[in-house]
């Protein structure tokens, strides 16, 4: 079993593609909410969206599949990255910058992506030269549990729309920060990743 380490090097995650769908779909939620007119779409779609980020706020996990590009500004000692983002889906590709500031895309034999491992980990069988990993990495990743929402767990979604229906029963009743309401965390609490 991987043990997780305390990651020493900084490392930016920078969304670059959202997720196609929701993992409620707009009809299925006003199914959930026993609404049958159209007048309030946009804001349920809205509340869904929001409801969403919450979930994987809370669980550290993405839910429908997003491209991401992860930036680190050094390369790490023991050649092993570990992944702030998870499930990974797959390494789309990893880029160094040379010295001026070109990127190099590096082979994928050259590194190995650890799905499995939590979290998940792209270790690294050759190194780039010392010169060219000082100026920046680059490494761009699918991550999620599927491109569809029957991809995402039951309970998680669940989670979404137990979300969705507190908000939209009390909506203009709550101000200051918000919270996962219990139902919807113990739903959460079994996928919730530690942090690194």
């Amino acid at each position: 079993m991987f043990h997780e380490k305390k990651v020493s090097y900084p490392m930016f995650p920078i969304l670059v593609e959202g997720p196609a769908v929701e993992p409620v779909l707009l009809p299925e939620m006003k199914e959930y909410l026993r609404v049958d007119d159209d007048a309030q779409d946009d804001l349920i779609g809205g509340l869904i969206k929001a409801a969403r980020l919450m979930v994987e706020a809370a669980a550290r996990r993405i839910l429908v599949s997003q491209r991401w590009k992860l930036m680190l500004h050094r390369w790490p000692r023991d050649g092993t990255v570990l992944l702030p983002l998870a499930p990974l889906l797959g390494v789309e590709k990893v880029q160094v910058y040379d010295p001026s500031g070109d990127p190099v895309e590096l082979p994928p034999d050259s590194y190995e992506a650890d799905a499995v491992s939590d979290p998940p980990r792209i270790v690294f069988d050759r190194m780039p030269p010392p010169g060219k990993a000082h100026n920046g990495i680059a490494i761009d990743l699918l991550v999620g549990f599927g491109a569809a929402p029957d991809a995402v767990p039951a309970t998680l979604r669940l989670a979404v729309k137990i979300l969705v229906a507190r908000w939209y029963e009390h909506r203009g009743d709550v101000a200051g920060p918000q919270e996962l309401p219990p139902e919807a965390l113990a739903l959460v609490a079994p996928f919730q990743r530690a942090r690194l």
